[in-house]
């Protein structure tokens, strides 16, 4: 690690600083995760039920009956949720980059953001769900409940919230701040490629192997898009939309609809 003349910029030069970098940041979000999600399709694995009769519930009340205080554990979970965001912005602020110029991480074009990111959402949203379906009928995947949430007035908003939340916390690790640190660690784009591409499967493994193949197709992808459009911004915004829809419209149609399982 070297220091530029005349400034206070730390610029990460040598490749053991950049592992370690990438080691601890992923450590302290989605690469444990990872891990945990694995623990979990290995339960899920050896239980005594098939997996299309277990459930995975994503956002679930940690106060029944107490709106407020589920409320408060609700924003808790989201604000720490992004801290890792925060770290990685810190980090590269400290050798001259940024999550906007470097990564593309900004609203400095929303209409166009907003409508690439609508596209990719309509594309992985209609045949992520598909998949879904079909893993659970030939008892590959668990029942995902998107929330397990009492009907309070903080529920949409707070599903919205968190819908957000995955998507900045995703892409800007997984896609975007991997991606550029793998690059400048000489990686090909394709070896970073499928590194970020099984990152976000394994962290999905919970919801079984459904959810990890799904999450490893659309990891590709985006990676892809990303590269193309040197923007993180588009795939947030579509990784947002795509949850949105799923968490608000399982709330929605829970009940209402035959194609749609509920846990």
């Amino acid at each position: 690690m070297t220091m530029r003349q005349g400034t206070q910029k730390i610029v990460p030069t040598d490749r053991a600083v950049l592992d370690r970098e990438v080691v601890l940041v992923l450590a302290l979000s989605l690469g444990a995760s990872g891990v945990s999600a694995l623990i979990s399709f290995v339960g899920s694995l050896t239980a005594s039920r098939p997996l299309s009769r277990q459930t995975a519930q994503l956002i679930t009340d940690h106060a029944p009956g107490r709106p407020w205080l589920g409320l408060a554990w609700q924003l808790f979970s989201i604000a720490t949720a992004l801290v890792p965001v925060a770290l990685v912005a810190h980090l590269m602020a400290r050798s001259g980059e940024s999550l906007s110029g470097t990564l593309g991480f900004s609203l400095a074009r929303p209409a166009r953001d907003l409508l690439r990111g609508a596209a990719v959402a309509a594309v992985i949203g209609g045949s992520g769900l598909g998949l879904y379906l079909f893993a659970r009928q030939i008892r590959l995947n668990l029942t995902v409940v998107p929330s397990s949430l009492d009907d309070v007035w903080w529920r949409i908003p707070v599903l919205v919230a968190a819908a957000a939340q995955n998507a900045v916390l995703e892409e800007t690790i997984v896609l975007g701040y991997l991606v550029h640190r793998l690059d400048q660690r000489g990686w090909s784009p394709w070896r970073s490629t499928a590194a970020s591409s099984l990152l976000r499967g394994s962290y999905h493994l919970y919801q079984g192997v459904g959810g990890f193949v799904g999450n490893v197709v659309m990891g590709v992808i985006f990676c892809w898009l990303y590269r193309r459009w040197g923007r993180v911004m588009p795939l947030v915004v579509a990784h947002a939309l795509i949850d949105i829809v799923a968490f608000v419209g399982a709330v929605l149609l829970a009940g209402k609809v035959g194609w749609l399982p509920a846990g």
